[in-house]
């Protein structure tokens, strides 16, 4: 399976509840770089933040969703 990135975060906790609602909405969510962030205070902005990622396939309608979350 390829996953692909649909937002990226420095928070962890910012990347948990974006998980947790892509995940309730029916996707399979990938978290990259979420221990680094929790080793380490800052040691996240270092390596690029936590990547929130989807399968390819679902890319358009999981930005979608994330999206209409800002216009609300």
């Amino acid at each position: 399976m390829s996953w692909t990135n649909v937002m990226t975060t420095f928070n962890p906790a910012e990347a948990q509840l974006t998980r947790s609602r892509l995940e309730a909405a029916g996707f399979e969510v990938n978290l990259v770089g979420e221990l680094s962030a929790l080793s380490m205070e800052g040691y996240s902005l270092s390596t690029g933040g936590i990547d929130v990622q989807v399968p390819e396939e679902s890319k358009e309608d999981a930005r979608a969703l994330l999206k209409s979350k800002d216009a609300t």
